[in-house]
């Protein structure tokens, strides 16, 4: 049984999470301890606690300890089925951080998967679902993912509700080779907003393009979203020819819809200037897709702004259940991240 410290590196969430696919997607019996140690209430919250539940559903596997504020967990996985589920997050739980952890083993399943989501679908603390839509999944395209999201309610923070339908066909692993960024092809802006005056939409939209001056940018709003709520989120997408950088927002009560919108732009901006392949979210999400293709004899790599934690994270665990290596090399403004077969 292999042993996961989830005080490791970021010592979040994000640990926990990764483990329980990693663990489905390998047929690795894991004991987690200290999960969420880092954090001011250590331990499973609630969509922790649905991720981990989920995976297990999937994998038919055996899961003991699973409990709200459970920090010791162990898991025996079983085959991973695939077929028709749904899984509801509760309240304003983020369905994109649920996605993470489910996608891996659904791409590895015996058979196609459709599942029904419930939760917060543009929420803190986690990719909204259009920067899932239109930036991460295009990216795991390359290494073999065939999956698709489709909208049916947006869900904001606090009463959540929206709803999403995720169809995954199950893939070999791919690789993906060298992640370059070509030419800028377009910019595409995804804005919305329920509940709230129109002029928010507008305003979030008219700051981002503020920092993209000059750039090729294609807006679209949407400023009645169905929703139990109010609400709303801004992501950016750049078509790069073989790659796609990213950047989103989600509004905040008492913060103004052109600070969210300068935010955005602004970062997306940067990565443009700094020519590389990922944007910083991207990088440590597409970590455990570029392991599996590199597992299977692959080799990858990519350039992005820096190591962050999660990634230098998501790296250590990958490394831990999967037979791949993993470089980081430091350049002027950028770093490069590869992987390789273990010998």
């Amino acid at each position: 049984m292999l042993h996961i410290p989830g005080d490791t590196g970021e010592g979040g969430g994000q640990i926990a999470r990764m483990a329980i696919a990693l663990a489905a997607v390998t047929g690795t019996a894991i004991r987690l301890t200290r999960i969420r140690a880092k954090r001011s209430k250590p331990g499973l919250a609630a969509q922790h606690l649905t991720a981990l539940r989920a995976v297990a559903a999937l994998a038919g596997g055996d899961i003991e300890g699973l409990a709200l504020g459970a920090t010791e967990v162990t898991f025996r996985p079983g085959p991973i089925e695939g077929g028709e589920h749904r899984f509801d997050v509760g309240t304003a739980g983020s369905i994109t951080l649920l996605a993470q952890a489910l996608l891996p083993a659904l791409v590895r399943a015996r058979k196609p998967s459709t599942v029904r989501l419930t939760g917060g679908t543009d929420v803190r603390g986690a990719p909204p679902l259009d920067y899932l839509r239109f930036v991460l999944l295009p990216l795991v395209a390359r290494c073999g993912v065939d999956a698709r999201i489709e909208l049916l309610r947006r869900g904001y923070y606090p009463r959540g509700g929206g709803e999403v339908e995720l169809t995954v066909r199950p893939a070999a692993p791919r690789s993906p080779g060298r992640l370059v960024a070509g030419p800028l092809r377009a910019i595409r802006a995804f804005v919305h907003t329920a509940r709230l005056p129109e002029h928010v939409a507008l305003r979030m939209r008219d700051a981002a393009l503020s920092q993209l001056a000059g750039l090729p940018v294609e807006a679209t709003l949407d400023t009645h979203a169905e929703s139990f709520g109010p609400g709303g989120a801004i992501v950016l997408a750049a078509d790069r020819g073989g790659t796609t950088l990213g950047a989103g927002r989600v509004a905040e009560r008492g913060v103004r819809a052109e600070t969210l919108g300068e935010s955005a732009g602004a970062e997306l901006a940067r990565d443009l200037a700094l020519d590389i392949a990922l944007d910083v979210h991207a990088a440590d999400q597409s970590i455990v897709y570029l392991a599996l293709a590199c597992a299977a004899g692959g080799t990858a790599s990519f350039t992005t702004a820096e190591a962050s934690l999660h990634t230098t994270t998501a790296i250590w665990l990958a490394e831990r259940f999967l037979p791949v290596r993993f470089t980081v090399e430091r350049r002027e403004r950028s770093v490069e991240i590869g992987c390789e077969r273990r010998a």
